[in-house]
C-alpha cells in the first residue's frame, strides 16, 4: 500500500513484481527522462501518467489494483523498445 502525500490514508494498488526485462525497461527510461506512473488519487480505477521530457501524458484507459503495474510496466518496455537505439 502507498500512501498518500503523507497522509494516513493508502492507496490499495496492490502488489507486483517486475519481470527482468521490465526492470530494465524501467531503468533506461528512468535515466532517458521517461516516467511513467499511476495517478495519483485514493481510489481506483487509475489512469497511467507517461512523463516525456516533461510533458505529460494521460492514458485514455484505467485499470484497477495490480492491473495498473502490468500495465505501467508494459508501457516502459514499449517506450524502452522504441527509443532505446535511437538514443
Amino acid at each position: 500500500m502507498k500512501r498518500y502525500r503523507g497522509s494516513k490514508n493508502t492507496i490499495p494498488y496492490g502488489k507486483y513484481i517486475p519481470e527482468y526485462d521490465e526492470q530494465e525497461a524501467y531503468r533506461w527510461c528512468i535515466n532517458n527522462n521517461i516516467i511513467i506512473f499511476p495517478e495519483m488519487k485514493l481510489e481506483g480505477p487509475w489512469s497511467i501518467e507517461i512523463k516525456i521530457n516533461g510533458n505529460v501524458h494521460k492514458s485514455p484507459e484505467q485499470y484497477y489494483s495490480v492491473e495498473v503495474w502490468r500495465k505501467m510496466y508494459e508501457f516502459y518496455k514499449y517506450y524502452y523498445k522504441k527509443y532505446a537505439n535511437k538514443f
